[in-house]
């Protein structure tokens, strides 16, 4: 017998007399017990806001990274223990793959993005900086800060380990602690993952906390900096959504729920083709991956009706190929469902659909469980349905049966299959199998507005496509509707989530001190040395050069034609240059600027400057003509590190003439290199 534990304000504390029974899916014996009624629901949270949440917010972006990049990297080197737990959930080691893998795999891409798309500061910026007045004095800048409360992850059973760190991932990387609350029935897995990531001492001391079994009254003592996450069944997700103290609070509050996922076959699809075959593995794979307890399952099976026969028969064929048994057996393909309870409600949902549709393929009865008890286990074979009349039927788009089980029902056109789709009011992600880019623009059009993602796949893309049930952490997940409301992952998107987002404003110099990078109109330091004989840590935004003019000759202007072949008539043609509403005569190319530039401010030998990789925000502002003489500001704006070797120095570059009018004005990209140790 399990004591699976809850880890609340630095102690672990073991189940009480309210604990819990836990039953293990294969055997059906109780293996666990978990929960306790005297958990310090309101010490756990002041845990997290006195001691996580300072901790966490005293870092930058690129600490929180490098912490989950070490977390991911721990959690690998320990996943053979969570395998061999996981098996008592009645996962495959083809399961173990997504939900464990799958969870680490989504901690190493937070690692990555927040070192590449987030800065090595504790201020995100939000977009560009907007002049509120005339001559630039006054400015604005919306930035985004970490909430200063605890983020609530109330997660499902199908996924214990996946289901805890793609919510906990995003919210240390924004520097918010997490009070991860597991589902009872596979909790034991979660809280090993925990002692793994606790044993790390990777995170600072309250930034993650355990909940196993019931919450108590920990929303009663919920405010305004805290955030709930909730993925699970509708009907819970309403009545924490509808809590008192959350509605009376705001309290943000995300959902990830019931969703009947549908997947299209397109017209062109026919048996033969390429994307016949590849929608039959798609069905058959979500269908038993998990055995169908996954919120991302294929549910709806539209099909044009001149294929339903077809992909019925197809169906038949690849999932009499499923091996049903013992989860942990090298050739069992399917395991079983969490518990007996779950498989029973799978059972009446099936029943329940059957009023709509028959049964086209497997049966509730009489099927073959290798290596265990079919009966004393929670398993269950794959059933397919048919609807001929999806039209007039109700329950087929309004009763999700979280097992092996999803519906076949036929459409018209391409109209018919997009409302056929969308009557599920709401999924986390719809996919398309088709090899026309025409019914690809007609789907999107017509249904994404209610799918969370639509995953479309054809033979180009499918030996690399990730399939239809992956939720990826670069991508949203989430839906409308019926599915939540909610969107997690998307990267960055994910992080702001737990981030407050604030309109600064001020003078440029202001600005500048709040985001840690240099706003135009700040004040600037003028070089003591040429910048570019300076290693990355010894500048600072506003370091700035002003270099000596120089003048711009038609020599100049024509030797750079015929050299580079741009002959265009604005640089070669006094007469149709003025014609040319936008010059005054001829001008200067634009490129040839840059390429002066450079050259003033360009120091030649070598240094600390390793490479220039690129430019943005490039603006030609106003002509030059020969005769004018441009010189150059070029500023540090702001200062990335990428590795102990080098950093990544961003340079504000504006070109003026000599009535100081900006010419033209871009940011300069360069990899710098730390100084030798």
């Amino acid at each position: 017998m399990l004591n699976v534990e809850s880890y609340a304000a630095g102690q672990w504390i073991a189940p009480d007399s309210s604990a819990r029974p836990i039953e293990n899916a294969v055997t059906g014996a109780i293996m666990a017990q978990a929960g306790t009624s005297a958990l310090p629901v309101a010490s756990m949270l002041d845990y997290a806001r006195r001691r996580g949440g300072p901790a966490l917010r005293a870092l930058t972006f690129h600490d929180r990274a490098k912490m989950l990049k070490a977390l991911a990297q721990h959690l690998g080197e320990h996943k053979q223990a969570l395998y061999d737990l996981s098996f008592s959930t009645g996962a495959t080691q083809r399961d173990h793959l997504i939900d464990i893998d799958g969870g680490i795999g989504t901690l190493f891409v937070y690692a990555s993005k927040g070192r590449r798309e987030l800065p090595d500061a504790q201020v995100y910026l939000d977009g560009e900086v907007e002049q509120l007045s005339r001559n630039g004095t006054f400015v604005g800048q919306h930035i985004c800060t970490p909430l200063h409360g605890a983020a609530i992850h109330i997660n499902a059973y199908n996924f214990p380990v996946w289901g805890m760190l793609e919510k906990l991932a995003p919210a240390i990387l924004a520097g918010v602690p997490a009070i991860v609350k597991p589902a009872t029935s596979t909790s034991y897995v979660t809280e090993l993952a925990v002692r793994q990531i606790l044993d790390s001492e990777i995170l600072p001391d309250g930034a993650l906390q355990l909940i196993t079994g019931g919450v108590g009254d920990l929303l009663d003592h919920l405010d305004c900096q805290d955030t709930v996450s909730f993925t699970g069944s509708a009907s819970t997700a309403l009545s924490l959504r509808a809590h008192p103290n959350i509605l009376r609070q705001s309290i943000r509050f995300a959902a990830e729920q019931d969703s009947l996922n549908a997947s299209i076959l397109g017209l062109d699809a026919t048996p033969g083709t390429p994307e016949f075959d590849l929608f039959i593995k798609e069905v058959q794979r979500e269908m038993t991956t998990k055995a169908g307890q996954k919120c991302t399952a294929i549910r709806r099976i539209i099909v044009p009706q001149a294929q339903e026969g077809a992909v019925i028969d197809a169906l038949r064929s690849k999932l009499s190929k499923i091996v049903l048994g013992d989860p942990a057996a090298e050739a069992t393909t399917m395991g079983a469902l969490v518990s007996r309870a779950q498989r029973d409600d799978v059972r009446a949902k099936v029943e329940a659909l059957s009023s709509e549709a028959s049964i086209a393929v497997g049966g509730l009865e009489g099927f073959t469980v290798e290596g265990a008890d079919a009966d004393a286990g929670a398993f269950m074979p794959p059933v397919v349905l048919h609807c001929s009349d999806p039209d007039s039927a109700h329950l087929v788009h309004e009763t999700e049966a979280f097992g092996p089980v999803a519906t076949v029902m036929g459409y018209r056109d391409i109209s018919h299959a997009i409302k056929t789709a969308n009557r599920g009011q709401g999924s986390l992600v719809a996919s398309l199998i088709t090899h026309d880019p025409e019914t690809a623009h007609a789907v999107a059009l017509g249904s994404a507005a209610y799918h969370g993602r639509l995953y479309i796949n054809d033979r180009t893309s499918m030996q690399e496509s990730t399939g239809h049930g992956s939720p990826l952490p670069h991508m949203v997940h989430g839906g409308p509707g019926r599915a939540g409301g909610g969107e997690e992952l998307g990267g960055v998107r994910g992080v702001m989530h737990y981030m407050q987002r604030t309109a600064i404003q001020g003078s440029p110099d202001m600005l500048s001190a709040i985001s840690q990078r240099w706003v135009p109109g700040a004040a600037q330091k003028p070089a003591t040395a040429h910048p570019f004989t300076l290693h990355y840590e010894q500048l600072h935004t506003g370091d700035t050069l002003h270099t000596e003019p120089r003048t711009i000759s038609m020599d100049d202007i024509e030797h750079f034609a015929h050299f580079t072949g741009d002959t265009f008539y604005a640089h070669m043609d006094e007469e149709a240059a003025k014609r040319n509403p936008f010059f005054p005569g001829r001008v200067a190319h634009g490129y040839l600027l840059l390429s002066f530039a450079a050259g003033l401010f360009v120091e030649p030998n070598e240094g600390p400057v390793l490479a220039n990789t690129g430019l943005d925000g490039l603006r030609f502002l106003k002509p030059v003509q020969a005769g004018d003489a441009i010189k150059v500001a070029l500023t540090v704006k702001d200062k990335t590190p990428r590795n102990p070797q080098y950093g990544e120095v961003r340079w504000q570059v504006h070109l003026t003439n000599q009535n100081d009018e900006p010419v033209a004005e871009y940011e300069l990209l360069t990899m710098n290199a730390f100084a030798p140790a």
